[in-house]
């Protein structure tokens, strides 16, 4: 339990991100007569890395002696005797004054994503997605909304947030466009999937470009960017401090005109958002439209950050008002529904089918043959995982890694969900880390289902790109994971995995074959989020406060009424 003495604010009508109220309290809150001053918190034990502050956390001590003594204490216990105000880079970043050797991956890594910048009238507005001259650009040379988090957090956590800044206006600016593919208009909240920037060496004059979907293989709209912006907005206030630019009425406004997209109301009878195959990072066919756990996670995710960030002005309350309803309702619908552990896997193998009416068990005529024969071999006795996607009649039980390290960070996971996710990957290391961090998804489609599923997509061929390749970008996400959980050594391991092959290998894009043994047969080398995902893993693992820019505390008020498993409960 934590214990804030707060020193109230006026102000600024953006919530302090060192505080996280009940649902219950932000609706009984008068945020009109709060004072300018920004908070004080005191704040006792057992307290999460949200509600501290990133300098609160920050250590003295080296990563060795850090991890050696707390592979058995509770990280959130630990850290509370090694208060030591200033450091903010990690031990091996360019801006840490330390006296230790500088690690050669790390010293690499740095030159090749400050090499990746990409200038816009002078200033940094954000990093390519390669640098591979070996192989047509493509796409590469763009601005990605989503590849650029990373490089973001990296910059952030290095002290460095002006292209971090310089990064959201410049999108949120593009969003104002208006958006026409083949004369039909997107909605205004859209996020470009990427810009690159146009130099008219005549006139000397740059421009940004944009693209929305209008260019993207399969032309499909990106609905992860806007989630992304949102949380990424929340890691630079989180990291700086600095709530200025949330509180532009741009940035409101931006915010706004996201979350009227996806809160909008309709026919769907799930609070789930409905979305198209290739939306989200796995950009191609691979059979997860409907309500993919990728989207849903930093869906969650993305509201919670906005209900951090919105002005209580008119019209914030009311978005937070919708923001609230919408999280009970997505929170008890993942975590009873999108769950699978052992006993909730039994209970499936047992349904009935054709039941009606409300008390149905068997609420969505789930047919218990159409469960893989995989899954009942692969899920261990003690450990489990959101799903891929729930729809009328199927279940996509397949694991992504993605949503589940989002959902233990957004705690959408209850605390003993988070643990039994990491349970599974300890259980299962072979299948979703092997030699490369880490399987985007498992397993892999093949044969008949590959031709159906994929529209016999030759760039995801089994085990290979979006079909069970490995992407080392995730071993960020999976270190975060870990940490918020209490299993350093998990992410250690990974880091050590992915730290003796990636230099070698050039950094490529992603890797091929069951075990990740293979460099991608398309892959792009110097892709710059593997650099990224590698520096800020290594960054948060030596420094744990950095975490407090990409995680939030679980909210007691969304815990589900029912139980499931030994595994975990309620």
């Amino acid at each position: 339990m934590s214990t804030l003495v707060v020193d109230a604010s006026q102000g600024t009508g953006v919530r302090n991100l060192d505080t996280l109220c009940t649902f219950a309290e932000i609706e009984e809150c008068d945020f009109s007569k709060l004072p300018e001053k920004p908070r004080v918190l005191h704040i006792e034990r057992n307290r999460s890395f949200d509600e501290r502050s990133l300098t609160e956390l920050s250590t003295g001590l080296s990563p060795r002696h850090y991890f050696r003594n707390i592979e058995n204490l509770r990280i959130g216990d630990h850290l509370e005797s090694m208060y030591s105000p200033g450091r903010r880079s990690g031990f091996h970043t360019p801006n840490a004054q330390h006296g230790f050797e500088p690690n050669p991956a790390v010293t690499e890594a740095w030159e090749a994503i400050r090499r990746s910048l990409v200038n816009f009238r002078g200033q940094p507005v954000g990093t390519i997605a390669a640098l591979d001259h070996s192989q047509e650009e493509l796409n590469y040379n763009q601005v990605f909304v989503r590849d650029f988090v990373p490089s973001a957090l990296a910059f952030l956590m290095n002290g460095e947030p002006e292209v971090v800044k310089n990064f959201l206006l410049k999108t949120l600016r593009l969003q104002s466009w208006e958006k026409t593919i083949d004369r039909f208009k997107l909605g205004e909240g859209v996020m470009p999937a990427s810009f690159k920037v146009l130099h008219d060496p005549v006139r000397n004059y740059e421009t940004l470009i944009a693209d929305f979907g209008e260019s993207a293989i399969g032309r499909v709209a990106p609905v992860d960017s806007g989630f992304w912006w949102i949380i990424l907005l929340r890691a630079y206030t989180k990291s700086t401090g600095d709530s200025s630019l949330a509180e532009m009425p741009e940035c409101q406004g931006g915010m706004r005109l996201i979350l009227t997209l996806c809160l909008s109301e309709g026919f769907d009878t799930f609070p789930t958002l409905l979305c198209a195959d290739g939306c989200c990072m796995i950009d191609r066919r691979m059979g997860v439209y409907g309500y993919p756990i990728e989207i849903q996670a930093l869906f969650f995710m993305a509201l919670r950050c906005a209900l951090l960030l919105l002005k209580q002005d008119d019209e914030g309350k009311e978005f937070v008002e919708r923001i609230v309803k919408r999280l009970h309702a997505l929170s008890y619908h993942m975590r009873s529904y999108f769950w699978l552990d052992f006993q909730q896997l039994n209970d499936i193998y047992r349904y009935k089918t054709e039941e009606y009416s409300h008390t149905a068990v068997n609420k969505f005529n789930v047919i218990p043959d159409s469960l893989p024969d995989w899954v009942f071999d692969f899920m261990p006795n003690r450990g489990g995982y959101f799903i891929g996607n729930v729809s009328p009649a199927k279940m996509d039980v397949r694991w992504f890694c993605l949503g589940n390290c989002v959902a233990i960070l957004s705690s959408l996971a209850t605390p003993e969900q988070s643990a039994a996710i990491m349970d599974l990957i300890e259980a299962r290391w072979q299948e979703l880390v092997g030699e490369m961090p880490l399987k985007i998804c498992y397993p892999a489609i093949e044969s008949h289902d590959w031709r159906i599923i994929t529209g016999c997509d030759p760039k995801n061929t089994r085990w290979s790109y979006h079909n069970g390749g490995s992407w080392p970008v995730l071993l960020w996400l999976l270190t975060a994971a870990c940490i918020k959980t209490g299993r350093p050594q998990i992410a250690r391991r990974a880091i050590e995995l992915a730290e003796s092959r990636l230099p070698k290998d050039s950094w490529p894009e992603y890797y091929d074959g069951k075990h990740g043994r293979f460099i991608g047969k398309q892959a792009r080398k110097f892709q710059t989020w593997s650099i990224a995902g590698y520096l800020v893993a290594k960054m948060m693992l030596e420094d744990p406060s950095h975490l407090g820019m990409i995680s939030l505390e679980e909210d007691k008020q969304m815990k589900p009424l029912i139980k499931r498993s030994a595994s975990w409960t309620c």
